[in-house]
């Protein structure tokens, strides 16, 4: 897998990377081992780890030589979604996360630990930057939710910042995955055989758009041109169909 190096490591190493991994949520700014901040393809216990500069897809989610990473145990606004104020109005929380996440990442170096893979074949993953724990910062925050049904290391982070009223606990906001399943029940009910997934092909290849995507109520399904409609994003991803920048 591209961007990997083959460890130098000892027992030791994975030892301290072990210890560090497998911290309470409020280690936010404790700096990483040493050892960590080396790139290397096995870390503690074997699971992979991938360093490297970042492209940032989305609030969750980065790409590391070509390797797609989802931030685990947090849940950030999809691109499409608003939020609400604190008195009055909305905002464009999805879209804030992903700037909130570029700043963050910028051009820095970024190590990440496997947590194993999602269903779509993604790397799950705890990253760092210089020493600081990237998804807890974007939880802290407030661009993005603990996603506790998959992992409570950041829920205390992120009873802090609902007490600060920071980002999307500033008023009214709908957590990522009750967004993706409503606008999901809505578009099933108008796509074939409920199958709600729009598979594109453009210049730039073919492309999938869920229907929490920005561009989704704007893009077409055209089967003369072989695009066709998918019932999940495994089937997409497995037709050689790939996400939409900001998924």
């Amino acid at each position: 897998m591209r961007g990997f190096v083959r460890p130098a490591g000892s027992v030791a190493l994975a030892l301290t990377l072990a210890a560090y991994l497998q911290a309470p949520s409020n280690v936010a700014a404790r700096p990483a081992p040493p050892e960590f901040l080396g790139a290397s393809s096995l870390g503690a216990r074997g699971a992979q780890t991938i360093s490297g500069r970042a492209t940032v897809v989305d609030g969750d989610t980065l790409e590391i030589s070509g390797e797609r990473i989802r931030l685990e145990g947090i849940d950030a606004p999809e691109a499409s979604q608003t939020c609400g104020r604190r008195w009055l109005g909305t905002w464009s929380c999805g879209s804030a996360a992903t700037a909130a996440l570029q700043k963050i990442v910028g051009t820095r170096r970024v190590d990440c630990q496997s947590a194993g893979r999602d269903k779509y074949g993604r790397m799950l993953g705890w990253c760092a930057i210089d020493g600081r724990d990237v998804n807890a910062e974007m939880v802290t925050t407030g661009n993005a939710w603990a996603f506790v049904k998959y992992s409570r290391r950041y829920e205390a982070i992120e009873a802090e910042a609902r007490k600060a009223k920071v980002g999307i606990w500033q008023g009214d906001a709908q957590p990522a995955w009750l967004y993706r399943e409503q606008r999901w029940q809505v578009a099933e009910t108008a796509a074939p055989e409920g199958c709600a997934i729009k598979g594109n092909i453009t210049s730039n290849g073919r492309i999938y758009h869920t229907p929490w995507s920005a561009w989704y109520g704007k893009v077409k399904v055209e089967p003369a041109k072989g695009e066709r409609w998918f019932c999940s994003e495994k089937e997409a991803a497995e037709a050689g169909f790939r996400p939409v920048a900001g998924h």
